[in-house]
């Protein structure tokens, strides 16, 4: 036991300096974008789209508008107070207006952003979500994000944003949230676990790594989460397998790789938790709009 404390020790102090430099983009990322235009155009419904480089952090901001986030492939990251998402292509991620987030980029994504006035907002989901993207959707953000910004608006872009609206009206939500904890000690724990999904440390060994009782530690990360810790560890394992399924890497690999026994144990699980297999997951993903 002594090595697992050690490593959870090394890993605090790492985080401990990344927490006081702050979250930066690596050197040779893209750009930050100038949105003003979006943020200002009297369109209830604009677009935007980017492309960004595996291992690219886009650092935390805001947007007074509503935002969606989609990636045309591949997978995204969505970093927020109130909570984490990993998505495929067939989904996207709904942030209300305001909601202070970042972007982490695991493999090279095009990521698409659309912007969606405050009035409009009003009518779509009351918390932040992941929501399934249908193959009208999907065309209707390649239209949006297309759009000539400081042209003159024409009926055809009101018509797109009014039709984008409704249809995003009708998807359905997602299991891919990570609830993610505001108790800081308990984040330390949830940055670990992020870290290395197959990381063996169990709620006793965690708990006397932050000197409390394993009672008092399933309390608050619990009360933090809204998940017990053997939940939510295998939300976040299943979550971030997904990243190795679009890689190609064998499904035995993967389960290993997440933490799991067995190939048919990860199978079981990841099946239970997003309806289908992971080979049937990997099918999917790379057939976008399905």
């Amino acid at each position: 036991m002594m090595s697992i404390y050690r490593t959870m020790d090394i890993f605090f102090i790492k985080m401990d300096i990344q927490l006081e430099m702050g979250f930066a983009s690596p050197p040779g990322g893209a750009q930050a974008l100038d949105l003003n235009d979006h943020e200002s155009s009297d369109l209830p419904v604009t677009g935007v789209v980017t492309r960004y480089p595996a291992g690219h952090v886009v650092p935390e901001h805001s947007h007074r508008r509503g935002h969606l986030l989609y990636a045309a492939e591949g997978v995204l990251l969505i970093e927020a107070a109130t909570g984490r998402w990993l998505v495929p292509s067939t989904a996207a991620v709904w942030l209300r207006p305001g909601i202070p987030h970042r972007l982490v980029i695991p493999v090279p994504v095009e990521v698409h952003g659309i912007f969606i006035h405050e009035d409009s907002a009003k009518h779509l989901p009351a918390e932040d979500s992941v929501l399934h993207v249908s193959t009208l959707l999907r065309e209707l953000i390649g239209a949006l994000t297309s759009l000539d910004l400081k042209s003159t608006h024409s009926k055809r872009e009101k018509l797109l944003g009014e039709l984008f609206m409704e249809e995003l009206g009708l998807q359905r939500p997602l299991p891919f949230h990570l609830p993610w904890p505001s108790d800081a000690q308990i984040q330390r724990v949830c940055d670990m676990l992020v870290s290395d999904p197959a990381h063996p440390a169990m709620a006793d060994d965690w708990a006397a790594t932050l000197a409390m009782s394993t009672k008092t530690f399933h309390r608050r990360f619990q009360k933090s989460t809204g998940l017990t810790f053997g939940r939510w560890r295998q939300q976040m394992r299943l979550m971030s397998s997904m990243t190795l399924l679009l890689e190609g890497a064998p499904i035995t690999q993967v389960a290993l790789n997440s933490g799991y026994e067995s190939h048919s144990a990860y199978a079981v699980a990841f099946k239970k938790h997003f309806g289908l297999p992971p080979s049937e997951f990997f099918v999917s993903v790379h057939r976008p709009g399905s």
